[in-house]
C-alpha cells in the first residue's frame, strides 16, 4: 500500500464535501523501481483560476455555516484535494476522498462514504472519471465546468449534477453565430478529448443542418506536439478566414504559441467558454493571431464579501501554514507544499473576472439545500440530530433543489443534471492603453423563443486583424449573371465552379452568399413557353365560358345540358393551371400537389364529357315512341355520376398519398455537371392506378361517342367528342414511352406538354364549332335547325 494522498484543504464538519480541482498544472511522476513504496506524486505551477475555485468553495461554506436559516445546527467541513490536472493524479485525489485519510491492509470497510458529494472536476474528461468511479457508490458528483455533453447520459452517469450549460447548446451556438454573420466556409479545431470530440461532432451535425461547409476538422491532445505541428500545417494552407476552436484552455495554449511562432494571424477565431476568457492566454504577442476573436463565455457575477475574503479572511483562518501553534496537526504538515501558493496571498486583480466562481458557489449552496430538506429542519427548531444521511440521498435530493442565489440566479436542474445555457458573446479588443479586454457585444440565452435567444450588437465588434469590416469567408464566389453553380468532383458542397448556361438558357440572377448545393439560377425558355401556353389556355377557356354564359339561353348552349358545359369549362382551366405546379423547384408540397392535382382535375373533365356523351344516347332514343329514357339519366343523375366518376379518382389519390407518396429527389445520373431536382413518384403503382384510371374512362367515352357519332342531329356532339377523345387518347398513348425513356428535367416537360395538348385538344372540339355558330352562323341558332327540321341551305 502507498501512503495516502493528502487533502490540500480540509476541515472537519457533521457533513463533509469533497473538492477536486486542478490547483496546479505539471505533474511529476517519481520514479518506478519497484524495491520500495511508491512516493506521492508532485506537482507544480499553480493555475489560479482553480485555486479561486477552492476558495470560493471554502468562502461558500463558511457563510452557510454562519447562516441561521440553512442548516443552523449542522456544520458542513470540506477536503480538497489537487488533481494536477493530471487523470492519475485525478483518481488517486477520487479514491481518497472516497475512503478516508486511514486505511491499511487488513481493514474492514464499514460502507460509509467519508463525504457526501465532490464539487468538481474542472475538465470533461477529468469528471467523466470522476464520475465513473463515484458512480456506483451513488457519490453526487457537481461540476462547475465540466461541459461534454456526454455527461447528459444518465444511465451511465446518474449520479453527476453540474451548475453549467451542456456543450449541446453551446455547439450549436457556435453554428448559428457563423450562419448570423455569412460565413459558408470555416475550419475546425478541437482538443482531443471527451470535450472536445464531444462539442466538435455537435457542431458538425449542426454546421450541415444550416448549409455551413467545413474546409479542415482536425484535433489534436496536449502530449501530442506532433499532432499539432499537423494541425498549424493544415490552418496554415487553407483558404477559410475563420476557424472555430473547440479547445480546452490548455490546448489552446499549446496552438496559440505555434501561431504566434509561425506568424500565422488574421484568422477570425471563433471560440468557447473553455479559454475565450482566459486571463493565461494574454500574453505579449497573442493579441496578433487571437485579436478580435469571438467567443461564448460563462456570465461575469461579482459575488459580494468574495473579494475581500481571498486577501485576508482566507489566509488568515483557512490556510494551514498561516495558522498558529494551536492546530497542532496542521503545524506538522510540511509547508514547502504550500510554497508556491503563498506567493499569490497579496493578489487579487483576478477575482472580478472569474467566471466560474458562481458556478462553484451554486454548486456548494445546492447541496447544503439538499441537506436541508433531508435533515428536515424547520425554525426555530433547528435540524434534526442523529440522522445518517446515506450519499444517494443527496442524489435524489439535488434533483428537486429549487432555489435563488443572493446574486438573483435561480438553481434548479433538468432531467440531464444540468442548467439553463446562457453565455455572453465576448469580443477581444485593445484598449488605448494597450491592455486587453474581453468586451460583451450579445448573448445567447436557451430559456427564451428561438427567435429570441441569439443577440449580437455588430457594431461593436472589432474583427481579426483589427479591421472594423467583417470579413468574408467563401470557397467560391457568387456566379455572376449567365452563368450557373457546378459542383467541384470530391469538395465540399459550398465549393463549385461557374459554368456559361447551355444554349437556350439564361440567368439573371447572382448566386447567394450562402451557397446551395442545389442551386440551378440558369432558367429555361421552354419553361416560359409552356407557362405562357398553360396561361393561354386559361385565358382562351375563360373566353369561351363568359361567351357562353353571355348566350345561355340560346338552343346550341342549352342543347346537351349547359350545366355539363360550364362544369366542364372549369375543369379545363384547372387542367390549364395544374400545368403549372409541374414549374418551379420541387418541394415535398408541390410533388404531392402536381400529380394528384393532375389527375382529379382531369377525371372531373372526362367525366363531363363522359356524361355528355350519355345524353346524347340518351336523347336520341328518347325520340322513340313511348321512351322514357331521359328519365333515368336527368340532370340530378347526370350530376351525380360526374361527382362518384370523381370520387373515385379522389380516393385513389389519397390511397397513393398515405401510403407512399410523391417527394423530392435529386438526380444524378444523367449529367456529372448538373444536379437535376425532380419529383420523385413514391409509389409507381399509385401514378399506374391514377393514369389507368383516366384512361379508363377516356376509352369509354371514346366507345361511346363513336357509336352515337352518326345519329341524325344537325348538330350531333358526339362526332365532336369522339375526334376529341381520340386526340386525347393519342396523346396520352404518346405520354408514357417518352415519359420513360425522358432524361430529369425533360421528364417534367412531357407530362406538361401532354396536360396542354390533351387539354386544347378537347377544348378546341368540343367547343370550338359551338363559338363558330354562335358568332358567325347566328341564324342556325335555333331550335328547328338543331333539330334537323330545316334544312341547311
Amino acid at each position: 500500500m502507498g501512503e495516502p494522498k493528502h487533502a490540500l484543504l480540509s476541515k472537519d464538519g457533521d457533513i463533509t464535501i469533497g473538492g477536486l480541482f486542478s490547483i496546479r498544472s505539471i505533474e511529476v511522476l517519481p520514479s518506478f523501481e519497484f524495491i520500495q513504496k511508491p512516493q506521492l506524486l508532485s506537482c507544480s505551477s499553480v493555475n489560479l483560476r482553480d485555486f479561486r475555485m477552492a476558495q470560493i468553495m471554502i468562502f461558500a461554506i463558511e457563510e452557510i455555516n454562519r447562516s441561521e436559516q440553512l442548516l443552523p445546527n449542522v456544520s458542513i467541513g470540506y477536503k480538497i484535494y489537487d488533481s494536477c490536472g493530471s487523470r492519475m493524479s485525478s483518481m488517486s485525489a477520487t479514491m481518497a476522498l472516497m475512503n478516508g485519510q486511514e486505511f491499511a491492509a487488513g481493514d474492514t470497510c464499514n460502507r460509509q462514504s467519508p463525504i457526501h458529494a465532490i464539487i468538481g472536476e474542472t475538465e470533461s474528461s477529468a469528471t467523466v472519471i470522476l464520475s465513473r468511479t463515484t458512480g456506483p457508490f451513488t457519490i453526487p458528483v457537481i461540476s462547475h465546468s465540466a461541459t461534454c455533453e456526454c455527461l447528459s447520459n444518465r444511465k451511465d452517469y446518474p449520479s453527476f449534477f453540474r451548475t453549467i450549460a451542456s456543450d449541446y447548446h453551446q455547439s450549436r451556438a457556435l453554428a448559428y453565430i457563423v450562419k448570423y454573420f455569412g460565413w459558408s466556409w470555416v475550419g475546425a479545431v478541437n482538443s482531443d478529448n471527451d470535450y472536445g470530440n464531444n462539442g466538435m461532432a455537435i457542431f458538425l451535425k449542426t454546421a450541415q443542418e444550416e448549409g455551413i461547409c467545413v474546409e479542415y476538422s482536425v484535433k489534436f491532445y496536449r502530449t501530442e506536439p506532433e499532432k499539432l505541428q499537423r494541425v498549424v500545417d493544415t490552418m496554415k494552407r487553407s483558404t477559410t478566414k475563420v476557424v472555430i476552436a473547440f479547445l480546452s484552455r490548455v490546448e489552446m495554449v499549446n496552438l496559440l504559441e505555434q501561431l504566434s511562432i509561425q506568424n500565422i494571424t488574421r484568422l477570425q477565431v471563433i471560440g468557447v467558454e473553455a479559454w475565450t476568457t482566459a486571463k493565461s492566454l494574454i500574453t505579449p504577442n497573442s493579441f496578433h493571431v487571437l485579436g478580435g476573436s469571438l467567443g461564448f463565455a460563462t456570465r461575469k457575477i461579482n459575488i459580494e464579501g468574495f473579494p475581500d475574503y481571498v486577501i485576508k479572511a482566507f489566509w488568515d483562518s483557512v490556510f494551514p501554514c498561516s495558522q498558529g501553534e494551536g492546530n497542532s496537526s496542521q503545524v506538522k504538515l510540511n509547508c514547502s507544499r504550500y510554497q508556491d501558493i503563498l506567493v499569490l496571498k497579496n493578489y487579487s486583480e483576478d477575482v472580478p473576472e472569474q467566471r466560474y466562481a458562481s458556478n462553484v458557489y451554486k454548486a456548494v449552496y445546492a447541496v447544503a439545500h439538499s441537506l436541508h430538506s433531508l435533515f428536515k429542519c424547520k425554525e426555530p427548531e433547528g435540524c434534526k440530530k442523529g440522522l445518517t444521511i446515506q450519499p444517494q440521498q443527496v442524489v435524489e435530493a439535488l434533483k428537486k433543489v429549487n432555489f435563488t442565489v443572493k446574486f438573483g440566479d435561480h438553481v434548479w436542474f433538468d432531467n440531464t443534471g444540468a442548467t439553463v445555457a446562457q453565455y455572453e458573446v465576448v469580443n477581444w479588443q485593445q484598449n488605448s492603453d494597450g491592455s486587453i479586454q474581453f468586451k460583451p457585444v450579445g448573448y445567447y440565452d436557451a430559456s427564451l423563443p428561438p427567435d429570441q435567444r441569439f443577440v449580437v450588437n455588430t457594431e461593436n465588434i472589432i474583427w481579426a486583424g483589427g479591421q472594423l469590416e467583417k470579413p468574408r469567408s467563401v470557397c467560391s464566389e457568387s456566379c455572376p449573371p449567365g452563368t450557373r453553380k457546378a459542383a467541384q468532383k470530391g469538395r465540399p458542397v459550398c465549393c463549385y465552379d461557374c459554368i456559361p448556361c447551355a444554349e437556350g438558357e439564361i440567368s439573371n440572377e447572382t448566386g447567394n452568399l450562402h451557397c446551395s448545393f442545389y442551386s440551378n439560377n440558369c432558367k429555361q425558355f421552354m419553361s416560359i413557353m409552356l407557362v405562357f401556353f398553360s396561361l393561354f389556355g386559361v385565358g382562351l377557356t375563360v373566353l369561351v365560358t363568359i361567351l357562353f354564359y353571355s348566350k345561355k339561353d340560346t338552343p346550341i348552349v342549352k342543347a346537351n345540358n349547359s350545366e355539363l358545359s360550364f362544369l366542364l369549362l372549369f375543369s379545363l382551366i384547372l387542367c390549364f393551371l395544374c400545368s403549372l405546379t409541374f414549374i418551379g423547384r420541387p418541394t415535398e408540397w408541390s410533388c404531392m400537389l402536381r400529380h394528384t392535382a393532375f389527375g382529379i382535375t382531369f377525371v372531373l373533365c372526362i367525366s363531363c364529357v363522359l356524361g355528355k356523351t350519355i345524353v346524347v344516347i340518351m336523347a336520341f332514343k328518347a325520340t322513340f315512341p313511348g321512351s322514357n329514357f331521359m328519365k333515368w339519366f336527368g340532370p340530378a343523375q347526370q350530376r351525380l355520376s360526374v361527382l362518384a366518376f370523381t370520387l373515385i379518382q379522389v380516393i385513389i389519390c389519397v390511397i397513393w398519398l398515405t401510403i407512399s407518396p410523391p417527394f423530392p429527389r435529386k438526380n444524378l445520373e444523367y449529367y456529372k455537371e448538373k444536379i437535376i431536382l425532380e419529383c420523385s413518384l413514391g409509389s409507381t403503382t399509385g401514378f399506374s392506378a391514377v393514369l389507368g384510371y383516366i384512361g379508363l374512362l377516356a376509352v369509354l367515352c371514346f366507345i361511346l361517342a363513336f357509336l352515337a357519332r352518326k345519329l341524325p342531329d344537325n348538330f350531333n356532339e358526339a362526332k365532336f367528342i369522339t375526334f376529341s377523345m381520340l386526340i386525347f387518347c393519342a396523346v396520352w398513348i404518346t405520354f408514357i414511352p417518352s415519359y420513360v425513356s425522358s432524361p430529369g428535367k425533360f421528364t417534367v416537360a412531357v407530362e406538361i406538354f401532354a396536360i396542354l395538348a390533351s387539354s386544347f385538344g378537347l377544348l378546341f372540339c368540343i367547343f370550338a364549332p359551338k363559338c363558330y355558330m354562335i358568332l358567325f352562323k347566328p341564324e342556325q341558332n335555333t331550335k328547328q335547325h338543331m333539330m334537323g327540321k330545316i334544312p341547311q341551305s
